[in-house]
């Protein structure tokens, strides 16, 4: 494992608190932004999001998904300067008592979501990450698998 790609990807993950997340319906991508928490050994994402959405339906469906990490300030240094993660995995719902595992992770990165986090309407999902992609100095990539 290439430990210095693995320091950036954990620090640039640490450090943002929102990923794009891609999912799948009837063939066509699907793309929203979540809340997320990485655990230290990168090897498990986690977000919260509505039971009763597209994203939430899609992942059900079909449980292959990519994340987008970034730490653009849509400059023009960006190009240079900026780094982007992307995550592929295998995301699934978790049931009431797996998700307790995560809850205070995710509430220390994110305390404002607790309302949202403890609604009934509220899932947690685990992404088991299986690969990761990082891109630097806008054509520079490192794969990574956790």
């Amino acid at each position: 494992m290439d430990k210095t790609a693995f320091d950036r990807i954990a620090a640039l993950l640490e450090a943002q608190r929102f990923a794009v997340l891609c999912t799948s319906t009837d063939g066509w991508p699907y793309a929203g932004l979540v809340a997320f928490y990485a655990e230290p050994d990168l090897k498990t994402i986690c977000f919260a999001t509505p039971r009763n959405t597209r994203k939430t339906a899609n992942l059900c469906a079909d449980g292959r998904v990519a994340l987008l990490v970034d730490d653009r300030s849509n400059s023009e240094q960006d190009c240079q300067q900026g780094m982007a993660v992307t995550v592929l995995g295998h995301a699934e719902i978790l049931p009431d008592d797996r998700r307790q595992r995560y809850t205070p992770a995710y509430l220390e990165k994110h305390p404002n979501l607790k309302p949202f986090l403890e609604s009934s309407e509220t899932v947690m999902v685990r992404i088991a990450v299986q690969q990761y992609r990082l891109v630097e100095q806008f054509q520079s990539t490192t794969d990574l698998r956790p």
